[in-house]
């Protein structure tokens, strides 16, 4: 026994020994080979936990490590408390991962490190375990590869019973590796495909695994901020307390965000109760939109051609139909200068002028314009002498005069405060309407009285006038007081004001100034600065005369006649009167009252009526009493809304704050630094769909004004938006708007176009507002998905920019940018003389 003892420690066997060892070592190995086996068969099962935060993991490390430029940004934007090691941004805490739940996971490694004891050293294994937890660059794949790769380096210095041995154990951790491997390629290949998802819309990072949806796309890539996706939700599965979380990804083109908080503002947010795991539906449903989309802007059905008219680049469907206008059997009531619509509206595109460029920004604009923005110089030509517009170099300048105030539209503003200190512009005095406006410097300097002037002037001989002030940033429309009521609501303008704008109100019974009398507020003033007031002519006095009997027959008060000697003009000024006093006190009934049933609010296509509507005496009703004075009555409900019930289901007061509020919640967490939007460039803006004007209050201090519009077929709020010092009109968006090409910064467009296209052509309503949209301009567009997606469809065919898309429960935000790009191909021929 000593022998043998000894002989064993000196390398000497003996022949039995030998093989009762070789049987005990290959019983050994086929013992370890089992429980080795049902190991990784039990293992996933029994820890699927540990295993899915291990996955987690792996797809952090791999992507921290492949992807961290494009990802610097996201760490570095978040607190030391938020950050991990790993760079993945997300702490234990915020994962809902506790140190019990590392330390078990932990137990995944130290199994694996107990099969490598079976058959290596203990001391080589400890060192080998200690690296494997220590670093934090190797992934668990990585890990899982390298045992494999020295268990084949073992097999080698085995014997050939043995190595028969080893290939059973390898095969064991072989197929629980596949399993860890093949969890991290799934989870790699959910990352890459919806990584795709963003990078096809531009340089745009993001995950979309729920319903929610977030991008923001363009040549300059403004920002990104979406929820994790489906990666994360792998892990934030394992707490019940922590399921989501939320990361930001700035782009470092730009550091303008929208917030969380602006988003439950945009749409109404719900919670996905599916966990870490998205159904096949959504899975299905997500691929076929995908698809969609990738076909849609591959194969664009949209195929635009510009428009070839007599106007060129200044086209406007409605007033330059002229097969119709051919037709008129009389123009003696200006008739020609009224809209007539094509039976079906043009989907052409308007050409750009020749050297047209950005509009120069506000307020200089209101001093000169680009002359190849609006080349014409025959109203400089015609008026130059009367300062309404010059050209200098390459711009058109405007002295800031008028026929009545060639020295000046601010001392002729001054003018007339002076004449009438009650008018008071600014605080009673707030909503102008500015009859026959020429270039609107009356308009353009009220401004600096906080007053907002609706300019208007028919597209006449006067050339681009209208097309001049809107160049320069100034408030106007293009309309003519002919045979149809103007598209104003009743009793809303606190003043009118005419300076020589060659209406002439006396004739046929006054029609044309009994308009005036329906949009003029009762106690308003009507400004009259002509040369009958002034003039001793005969034809001046005959006109004065026919004036002062139609006026007071309206019972109009003359307040003052005054001349201003430094422009040697004089103007009359009236007042509408605030009781039916004198009505009833009339001995002719001329010109008549109207009838109960005429609807001194309607005003879309409606012809003029010779007759003047009551004045409210009930408190209660709109028109009895002012407004509050400016800026007071923009926040304060009008007084006339008490017994009423809003647009929104609440007690109109009640409803009126409410959307307020949700408006400046918009515009401040979204619009202003949200969306890439440089407001510093913006002057003119359009609202297509008003409601109580929210959009236009919430922007009440920026420099900018806003064309409140309410469709004929919504409800009719336009006179609360007055009510509140802002402005707006009619329209019927199935037809073309009464203004020149180029003439908004931004259009907005909040639940539109799904209702208007149910009675004409959307893609009539994109022609549009690519017609009345500046170059560079943005469209914000806000609706349902499916509209959503034919506008995104659309746009994207103009080769405008998208700059954010929204989307959630099937509602969606988007905003877009407009660029110079016109097509080439054959134009399409309307309008032509």
């Amino acid at each position: 026994m000593a022998t043998g003892k000894y002989s064993r420690v000196d390398g000497r066997k003996s022949s039995s020994y030998c093989s009762l060892a070789t049987i005990v070592v290959f019983v050994i190995f086929c013992l370890v080979g089992i429980w080795m086996f049902m190991s990784s068969s039990i293992v996933p099962v029994k820890n699927s936990e540990f295993l899915s935060v291990e996955t987690g993991n792996e797809v952090k490390q791999t992507l921290s490590r492949s992807d961290s430029k494009q990802f610097d940004d996201t760490s570095g934007d978040l607190s030391g408390a938020e950050t991990r090691e790993d760079g993945s941004g997300l702490s234990s805490k915020e994962l809902g991962i506790t140190n019990e739940d590392n330390s078990l996971d932990n137990l995944v490694v130290e199994s694996n490190n107990e099969e490598k004891e079976s058959q290596d050293s203990a001391e080589k294994n400890q060192e080998e375990n200690h690296a494997n937890e220590s670093s934090d660059e190797k992934t668990e794949s990585e890990s899982g590869q390298k045992m494999v790769d020295e268990d084949d380096g073992k097999d080698r210095e085995t014997n050939s019973r043995d190595r028969e041995s080893n290939i059973e154990t390898g095969e064991a951790e072989n197929e629980g590796g596949e399993m860890k491997n093949k969890l991290h390629t799934e989870s790699e290949e959910s990352s890459d495909e919806n990584g795709s998802e963003s990078a096809e819309s531009g340089k745009n990072y993001g995950v979309d695994g729920t319903a929610d949806k977030l991008k923001h796309v363009g040549k300059e890539a403004n920002l990104t901020e979406e929820k994790n996706g489906k990666n994360q939700d792998e892990h934030l599965e394992l707490s019940a307390d922590h399921n989501i979380v939320e990361s930001k990804e700035n782009n470092q083109a730009s550091n303008e965000i929208l917030p969380a908080g602006a988003q439950s503002e945009i749409l109404t947010e719900t919670t996905t109760q599916n966990g870490a795991w998205s159904t096949q539906a959504v899975e299905s449903q997500n691929e076929k939109k995908s698809q969609q989309s990738s076909t849609s802007s591959k194969n664009n059905d949209h195929h635009w051609k510009l428009c070839k008219s007599t106007a060129g680049p200044d086209y406007i469907p409605c007033l330059d139909n002229w097969q119709v206008i051919r037709k008129l059997p009389s123009t003696m009531h200006y008739e020609h200068r009224e809209r007539h619509c094509p039976d079906e509206a043009p989907t052409c595109l308007v050409p750009l002028p020749e050297g047209y460029k950005r509009s120069v920004k506000w307020p200089k604009s209101r001093d000169k314009i680009w002359y190849y923005n609006v080349p014409h110089t025959k109203l400089a030509e015609v008026k130059g002498h009367q300062n309404w517009v010059k050209v200098t170099g390459e711009y058109l300048t405007f002295p800031g005069g008028g026929t009545q105030f060639v020295n000046g539209a601010l001392h002729y503003i001054d003018f007339i405060q002076e004449s009438v200190p009650e008018i008071a512009w600014g605080k009673r005095t707030r909503v102008v309407l500015d009859v026959g406006c020429g270039v609107a410097s009356f308009g353009g300097y009220l401004f600096e009285r906080n007053v907002l002037a609706m300019s208007f002037a028919p597209k006449d001989e006067h050339e681009a006038q209208v097309q001049f002030a809107l160049e320069r940033g100034i408030p106007a429309i293009l309309n003519v007081m002919g045979t149809k009521r103007l598209p104003f609501p009743g009793s809303v303008f606190d003043l009118v004001h005419c300076a020589r704008c060659r209406v002439p109100w006396h004739v046929e019974g006054g029609k044309l100034l009994l308009e005036l009398n329906r949009v003029l507020r009762p106690g308003g003033y009507f400004v009259w600065s002509a040369t009958p007031v002034y003039r001793k002519g005969p034809e001046d006095v005959g006109i004065w005369q026919e004036m002062s009997r139609l006026t007071k027959s309206m019972c109009w008060e003359l307040v003052v006649v005054k001349k201003d000697k430094l422009n040697n003009v004089g103007a009359a000024i009236y007042r509408k009167p605030t009781s039916n006093d004198c009505y009833n006190k009339r001995s002719r009934n001329a010109p008549p009252l109207c009838e109960e049933s005429d609807d001194p609010n309607a005003a879309w296509d409606v012809p003029l009526q010779a007759c003047m509507h009551k004045v409210p005496v009930d408190s209660t009703k709109r028109g009895s009493l002012w407004p509050a004075q400016w800026p007071e009555r923009l926040e304060k409900p009008p007084y006339w809304l008490n017994s009423q019930v809003g647009v929104y289901g609440k007690a109109a007061q009640s409803d009126l704050t409410a959307d307020y509020s949700h408006w400046k919640k918009v515009v401040s967490q979204s619009y202003l630094s949200g969306m890439g939007i440089d407001w510093s460039s913006v002057r003119n803006v359009i609202d297509m769909k008003a409601v109580y004007g929210g959009f236009a209050a919430a922007l009440k201090d920026l420099k900018v004004w806003v064309m409140n519009v309410v469709p004929i077929d919504s409800p009719d709020t336009l006179p609360i938006i007055y009510e509140r010092g802002l402005f707006g009109m009619y329209h019927d968006w199935c037809e073309s708007f009464n203004t020149y090409p180029r003439t908004y910064d931004v259009v907005h467009a909040d639940h539109l176009f799904s209702s208007i296209k149910k009675r004409c052509k959307l893609v009539a309503v994109i022609a549009e507002v690519d017609r009345i949209l500046r170059p560079e301009g943005k469209l914000i567009l806000r609706d349902n998905l499916e509209t959503i997606s034919e506008v995104e469809s659309m746009a994207k065919s103009l080769q405008w920019e998208i700059r954010m898309i929204y989307s959630k429960d099937n509602e969606g935000l988007l905003c877009v940018h407009k660029t110079f790009w016109r097509p080439t191909e054959e134009p399409i021929k309307f309008a032509i003389v």
